[in-house]
C-alpha cells in the first residue's frame, strides 16, 4: 500500500505561534513543542506581538491562551486571520474549560487543556495539520469531476475503462449490470462524456422510484388535460434528452405495461405524449442499468425477453467492491477529496485503518464506503482515524489474532501457520513491503506513545521491547 495512497505522512514540522499572558505556561508549552520538533514563537507581552517576525509559509498553527479580555482574544483572532488565512487556531484552556460561547469561538478548530498531556497536544496539532493541508489542496485542486471519476487501478476497473472506450463512440444501447452501489451511473456518465453526444443532455431516471401510473408521463410527457392534475403540457425525459443520452436506472423494476411501450420506442424511434396524438421522433441513446438478474426475471415472466435483447447489445458488468479491494485506498483518497472540495471538512486514515477496511466485505459497495468516509469526517473533523476509531463492524476480528492489540487484552499474538491463509491481501500490482512495514511500525509506535502519555519507558513496555530499542527507532523515524 503506497504511502501517498494511504494519506498517511509525517507531520509537517512548522512554527507554532503561542500567545498567552501566562508566561510560565507559555514557556512550558514551548518546551513540549520543541520535544516534538516544532519551533515555537512565544508571545506573553501582547504589546510586543510582531507579525513581521513570523514567516507566513512556516506557520503551522496559532495557540492562544489567556488574554486580558474576550475582546482582546477576538481582536487577535481577527488580526491573525487577516494576515494568515487558512492557518488553524487552537485555544488553550485551564481546568478543562470548554470552548467559550463567544462570537470568536466558531473560528477555533480545537482546544488544548491544562495540565498539558502529550496526546492532547499531539492530536490537536495533527488535527491542525490536516485542516491546513485540506485548505491548501483545495486552493490548488481543479474542480472535481464528481460523476466522471472511475477510480481504481485494479484489473477489473481497467477492463471496464477499456469497454467504455470501445462503446462510447458508437450509438449502441448499453446495459450495465451489478450490485447496488457499485457505480453504474458513473459508468453511464463516462459513456456519455466520451461519446459524440457529450455536448447534449445526460438525463437519468430511476424506473423503480416512480409509481407505475406516473412513469409513462415521466418518460414520454403529457398534454394539457391528459389526466387529473395535468394543468399544462409537459415534456418527458425522452424529449429532455433529445440528441443526448437517457439513463434508465433500475430497468429491472419497470412494470411490464411500460416495457411494451419502451420496446416500441427502441424499435421505431418514435413516441406520443400521454393524451396526445402527435408522433414525436426521438434521437436518444439508451443506457440502462439494473442490479436484478434479468434472465431470472424473464423465466419468472417479470421482464420481456424481446426488450432484454434490445437493451443487452453491449453489456458491462460492474464488479463488487470486495472483488477489487486494491482500489480501496484510491477510493478513500477520492472520497476525501470530494468532501474537501464541497467544503464539508476533511479527515485522514492511518495505514492500519485502511488495512482493516480492505478486509471488510462491503455489502453496500462504494456507496457504503462513501457513507463511512462522510461519517468519519463528521466524527473526527480534520482528525486522523485509526482502527480503534472505526465503527465496530469495520474492525476486523483478525486484529486480535495478528497481535496488534494483544497487549491490551493480555493474550499472546497468534502466528499463522504456513498453510493458513493470511488476512492481509496483497494488491495485484504488488507492494513495497519495506515501506509498508515501516509505516505500520511508525503508526504503532505513535499509538504506544499516546497511550503512555509520552513516557518512552511505558511505551516500550506496551510494544514489548527494550527502552533503548524504542529510543533508536524514535531517532530512526524522527519521532
Amino acid at each position: 500500500m503506497k504511502k501517498q495512497a494511504c494519506r498517511t505522512q509525517e507531520m509537517h514540522k512548522g512554527q507554532v505561534v503561542v500567545i498567552d499572558e501566562n508566561k510560565e505556561r507559555a514557556e512550558q508549552l514551548g518546551v513540549i513543542l520543541g520535544f516534538i520538533d516544532y519551533q515555537s514563537y512565544i508571545v506573553s507581552d501582547l504589546s510586543r506581538w510582531d507579525q513581521d517576525r513570523v514567516d507566513k509559509d512556516l506557520i503551522d498553527s496559532l495557540l492562544i491562551g489567556d488574554c486580558d479580555s474576550e475582546e482582546k482574544v477576538s481582536s487577535i483572532i481577527q488580526e491573525f486571520e487577516e494576515h494568515y488565512p487558512n492557518i488553524p487556531i487552537l485555544k488553550v484552556y485551564s481546568d478543562n474549560k470548554p470552548v467559550a460561547d463567544e462570537p470568536w469561538s466558531r473560528k477555533i478548530l480545537g482546544h488544548i487543556d491544562t495540565p498539558f498531556r502529550y496526546d492532547n497536544i499531539y492530536n490537536a496539532l495533527q488535527q491542525a495539520q490536516v485542516y491546513r493541508e485540506s485548505k491548501e489542496e483545495l486552493g490548488k485542486r481543479r474542480p472535481v469531476e464528481l460523476f466522471r471519476s472511475l477510480v481504481g487501478t485494479s484489473r477489473n476497473v481497467k477492463k471496464i475503462r477499456k469497454l467504455i472506450e470501445q462503446v462510447a463512440p458508437s450509438d449502441a444501447t448499453v446495459l450495465i449490470l451489478g450490485e447496488s452501489g457499485t457505480g453504474k451511473e458513473v459508468v453511464a456518465r463516462n459513456i456519455h462524456y466520451y461519446s459524440d453526444r457529450r455536448n447534449k443532455p445526460f438525463v437519468p431516471i430511476n424506473c423503480g422510484a416512480i409509481p407505475p401510473e406516473l412513469l409513462e408521463s415521466e418518460l414520454f410527457g403529457h398534454e394539457k388535460g391528459a389526466f387529473t392534475g395535468a394543468i399544462s403540457a409537459r415534456q418527458g425525459r425522452f424529449e429532455m434528452a433529445e440528441g443526448g443520452t437517457l439513463f434508465l436506472d433500475e430497468i429491472g423494476d419497470m412494470p411490464q405495461p411500460m416495457q411494451v411501450k419502451l420496446l416500441r420506442v427502441l424499435q421505431e424511434k418514435t413516441f406520443e405524449r400521454v393524451g396526445g396524438n402527435k408522433t414525436i421522433t426521438s434521437n436518444v441513446r439508451i443506457v440502462a442499468a439494473t442490479h436484478r438478474n434479468l434472465e431470472d426475471h424473464i423465466r419468472d415472466n417479470k421482464f420481456r425477453e424481446d426488450l432484454y435483447y434490445r437493451l443487452n447489445v453491449f453489456p458491462i458488468e460492474m464488479p463488487p467492491l470486495r472483488d477489487r479491494v486494491e482500489d480501496i485506498p484510491l477510493l478513500i483518497n477520492e472520497l476525501i477529496s470530494r468532501i474537501e472540495h464541497e467544503k464539508r471538512g476533511s479527515v485522514r486514515l492511518t495505514a492500519t485503518s485502511i488495512m482493516a477496511l480492505c478486509q471488510y466485505s462491503w455489502a453496500g459497495n462504494v456507496r457504503e464506503l462513501a457513507n463511512l468516509i462522510e461519517r468519519l469526517g463528521i466524527l473526527f473533523p480534520f482528525g486522523v482515524v485509526d482502527v480503534k476509531d472505526l465503527p465496530e463492524k469495520f474492525r476486523p476480528d483478525s486484529t486480535i489474532n495478528s497481535g496488534l492489540y494483544a497487549d491490551q487484552i493480555n493474550v499472546p499474538p497468534v502466528i499463522p501457520e504456513d498453510n493458513e491463509e493470511l488476512n492481509a491481501r496483497l494488491p495485484r500490482d504488488g507492494i513495497n513491503l519495506k515501506e509498508h512495514l515501516s509505516n505500520l511500525e511508525v503508526s504503532l509506535i505513535r499509538q504506544a506513545l499516546n497511550e503512555a502519555n509520552g513516557v518512552v519507558a511505558h511505551a516500550a513496555k506496551l510494544l514489548n521491547m527494550r527502552r533503548t530499542t524504542l529510543v533508536e527507532k524514535l531517532r530512526k523515524y524522527g519521532i
